[in-house]
């Protein structure tokens, strides 16, 4: 058994479409210490509707205001990370949740104009090596405290690399693509964070992509305990073991 961590961000899409990488989970988790992150944005766009909360953005990223926050916190918890926690237990994983808030895992400022919502999240791994260390699979909700110790909503991506970089060993973002692609539209296998950046300034890594990039870059910054960031499509057969051990995607490394 490797005593190397590896932190899995999962979207937040239906748990019917991640049987196959929820399984992969609890699989590795019996090899090496696992910590899953997850995502919800596009559950938490259905449940605003449905209840009729009205969602404001602002450049492209969602403002959350109290109406906004208060949902998030009942969705995210309350049903997403639920399931999730059902369905590794009905793998066989020990599987508990955490809030980024708990024992004030997650932290930051606010991102400005966006209300409940914290940039540049920092982590503290502690409280989740203590669960490592005994035995549990963490899933963790994304969510964080700002300086005044008030609760905000944080990029699942985001919270995912903060928690890699305290925690150490390796991040995998698990999205709906299989990796960065060059000028010439073929997947770059490997970067730098210096070659990565020239891409972006380029234009070459464009759109949504940028941001999921920033976040590998983040999980990779000075003083960071992570060793490597891979970005990998979350829908292919084996899709954990593919990322982590067969190349796929694309996974950044210091220089």
């Amino acid at each position: 058994m490797s005593d190397r961590p590896v932190t899995v961000k999962l979207g937040g899409t239906t748990i019917a479409e991640q049987q196959d990488v929820l399984r992969e989970i609890a699989d590795e988790r019996r090899a090496r210490p696992v910590v899953v992150v997850h995502g919800g944005g596009k559950r938490l766009t259905e449940w605003l509707e449905r209840l009729g909360v009205k969602s404001h953005w602002n450049n492209g990223r969602r403002v959350t205001d109290e109406a906004t926050l208060e949902v998030f916190l009942a969705v995210i918890s309350g049903v997403i990370n639920a399931e999730l926690i059902e369905a590794l237990m009905a793998f066989g994983a020990r599987a508990v949740g955490a809030r980024g808030i708990d024992d004030g895992m997650i932290r930051g400022p606010r991102a400005e104009g966006l209300d409940r919502v914290i940039s540049e999240p920092v982590a503290d791994a502690s409280m989740l090596r203590v669960l490592l260390d005994a035995g549990y699979l963490p899933v963790v909700t994304p969510m964080g405290l700002d300086p005044g110790g008030r609760i905000c909503n944080v990029n699942a991506d985001d919270a995912a690399a903060a928690v890699s970089a305290s925690l150490g060993g390796e991040l995998v973002l698990l999205t709906d693509t299989d990796g960065v692609r060059g000028a010439d539209g073929e997947r770059i296998p490997e970067l730098t964070p210096p070659e990565a950046a020239r891409l972006i300034d380029e234009g070459v890594i464009a759109g949504g992509m940028v941001p999921k990039v920033g976040s590998a870059l983040r999980a990779l910054a000075e003083g960071s305990l992570a060793e490597r960031a891979l970005i990998a499509d979350g829908r292919i057969p084996r899709a954990l073991h593919r990322a982590l051990h067969e190349g796929a995607g694309t996974g950044f490394r210091l220089a």
